[in-house]
């Protein structure tokens, strides 16, 4: 998984630099489709009578890398955190990550439940929403959580964006949140997780870390605060990744906001369970968010 410094960068003050671009590398699929793909070429230029078989191996290897962006906790594009690292674990602790905020309606009302448990998360907000409520993305970081990078506008076909548009979607997000709370994302999650195997030589050259989840209850889909409970808190232990939304999909039949009813008995379980919430920077070594005069900007 890499160490913390090369994951996270080096952040020497409370308003944080601009986090180190880092070398991109190539998986071994993304390796292997290079090579297929220029076999292909080889082949129908040496022999034309295998072009029907250069072509069908051409196609199913797009259909596996389209499978693997699908797939939101898939480490073959590339790096992605979907456990804490096994130092954090070994201290009891696991990650809380909440997101498409925030929300005036709902993310008040989930920083109060956090303070009354002490717990920390970490807000995976949209570019766009951070700027229509800056206070209250400020409010998120005084409180001593941590606000991470998901996109300027959270398109649904993210996924099918080329470079220069998931830059842009990516850079003005990171604007936007570090302008507001004053510290840059380190942290990157796809919307709805899905991504293409043109992602990660992005978020390399940001110094961003992309982050899916251990698990999730599928608040935005489901809706039922018991059945969301129950995917989150099975098998639950230290080192694991949450995912619950305050965005305003994540509403019960009734209208309700899932996260409001599921985050007070998920807290009170892990307090029983002796597990400690902490933000994704904590997990890997980087200072807690800014309080004070630079998170009340």
């Amino acid at each position: 998984m890499g160490s913390s410094r090369e994951l996270c960068g080096k952040y020497p003050s409370r308003v944080m630099s601009a986090p180190q671009p880092q070398l991109w590398l190539s998986t071994p699929l993304l390796k292997a489709s290079a090579l297929l793909h220029a076999g292909a070429a080889i082949a129908c230029c040496a022999r034309p009578y295998l072009w029907p078989w250069a072509v069908g191996s051409v196609a199913a290897n797009h259909v596996l890398l389209a499978g693997c962006g699908l797939w939101p906790r898939s480490t073959l594009l590339g790096p992605n955190w979907t456990r804490l690292p096994a130092q954090t674990s070994a201290r009891g602790h696991i990650a809380l990550t909440i997101d498409d905020g925030p929300d005036p309606a709902v993310t008040p009302r989930v920083l109060a439940m956090l303070g009354e448990h002490a717990a920390r998360a970490t807000f995976f907000c949209i570019g766009e929403r951070v700027a229509r409520h800056p206070e209250l993305a400020r409010a998120i970081v005084r409180h001593g959580h941590a606000i991470e990078n998901h996109s300027q506008r959270h398109l649904h076909h993210f996924s099918l964006l080329g470079p220069t548009a998931m830059t842009r979607e990516i850079v003005e997000a990171q604007e936007t949140i570090t302008a507001t709370v004053g510290e840059r994302p380190v942290f990157f999650r796809a919307p709805a997780g899905l991504r293409n195997p043109l992602l990660q030589p992005v978020l390399a050259r940001l110094g961003l870390q992309l982050a899916s989840w251990t698990r999730r209850g599928f608040d935005t889909v489901n809706r039922d605060a018991d059945a969301v409970f129950a995917r989150l808190s099975r098998g639950l232990r230290a080192g694991d990744i949450l995912l619950l939304h305050d965005g305003g999909a994540a509403r019960s039949a009734s209208g309700a906001p899932v996260v409001l009813d599921v985050l007070p008995r998920l807290l009170a379980l892990l307090r029983s369970a002796e597990l400690t919430p902490v933000t994704l920077r904590a997990a890997c070594g980087a200072p807690p968010a800014a309080t004070g005069a630079s998170a009340e900007r």
